[in-house]
């Protein structure tokens, strides 16, 4: 039996159960109204991050603080393309400037892979959050980026789909889109490598493991990912400034819902976004005075019930493999 024929296999409930959740994700906008849509589109927004994230931190083990560097380059990528190009209809402009973003993205980490992934642990991930602060900088003090004065960009427009509707569904395909990529790497013998250099980098290399191609192959994919992400999220915006797009918290966003979901998991990820998304949007929302405390206090005690996260812990307790 090949690796692909077992994973698919050992993961065939998860895989009807994510496919169940495609379905019901995707009639959503029918039933739901405008306001809980928004928190729908912010959460498919923040899952598909949290698993760009995962191909690098969870699988890799390379933990980066400084992800939001990739959402904001391709943001202004994105941006500044389309304005300077104006296609018309503005979904060809989208894709285009989506098709940028990712590439400019996968420029820079690939120039920044073989000096930046010679350091590990706090260290890579130190380096990681000053690349983004550097870029900020960048983007906010070079007059020919105008992130200090902001830009807007096209507005897409389907006959029929309202705005809110059209991103929430744009976000919907580029998470599963995401997942599927992330579950291929899993179940191959990438995956496997890639596992056996997060326990321990040394002896898979000692072992044969080209964990060098590895890392950097997942830190090119991740970032591209990432600024892909990026931006369709500046079109869900209309309007960007270094502000809006360089931001620390969605950085450390990231990295909250993998632990709270399960680090390495693919459905973690998703578990650990939709439940704060919920929490913090809904539930929490109009405590806007005593939010962050009670935010960071359901985190302490999420972390402390779980520990392998909510996937992980769901796993043992029915014994089967987690996703």
């Amino acid at each position: 039996m090949s690796l692909w024929q077992e994973g698919i296999r050992r993961h065939r409930g998860w895989i009807a159960a994510s496919l169940l959740g495609f379905v019901v994700l995707a009639f959503a906008p029918a039933l739901l109204p405008p306001f809980y849509l928004r928190v729908g589109t912010l959460f498919l927004f923040s899952a598909a991050l949290s698993l760009s994230w995962t191909l690098l931190g969870g699988f890799a083990g390379y933990w980066s603080f400084g992800h939001t560097a990739f959402v904001g380059l391709g943001a202004f990528t994105a941006a500044l393309l389309e304005g300077a190009l104006h296609l018309h209809p503005a979904t060809l402009s989208l894709a285009v400037g989506a098709a940028a973003a990712a590439l400019a993205c996968t420029l820079l980490s690939g120039l920044l892979a073989w000096p930046i992934l010679r350091l590990r642990g706090i260290y890579f991930a130190v380096a990681m959050l000053a690349v983004a602060q550097v870029l900020a900088e960048l983007t906010s003090n070079v007059d020919a980026i105008k992130g200090a004065l902001g830009i807007v960009l096209p507005r897409v427009v389907l006959p029929g789909v309202a705005q809110h509707v059209l991103y929430y569904r744009l976000f919907l395909v580029l998470l599963f889109a995401i997942l599927a990529i992330a579950f291929a790497v899993r179940i191959s013998r990438l995956g496997q490598g890639l596992v056996s250099l997060r326990e321990d980098e040394d002896t898979a290399r000692m072992l044969g493991v080209p964990t060098e191609r590895y890392k950097i192959a997942m830190f090119v994919l991740s970032a591209a990912l990432t600024g892909l992400l990026g931006a369709v999220y500046a079109h869900s915006l209309g309007y960007i400034t270094t502000e809006s797009v360089y931001r620390t918290d969605i950085s450390l966003d990231m990295i909250v819902y993998c632990l709270l979901g399960g680090i390495g998991t693919l459905i973690g990820p998703i578990v650990g976004a939709a439940l704060m998304t919920v929490v913090t949007q809904v539930v929490l929302g109009q405590l806007l005075g005593i939010h962050m405390f009670l935010t960071g206090a359901l985190l302490v005690l999420l972390v402390l019930a779980a520990p392998a996260g909510l996937v992980g812990l769901l796993a043992r307790r029915r014994q089967v493999p987690a996703a």
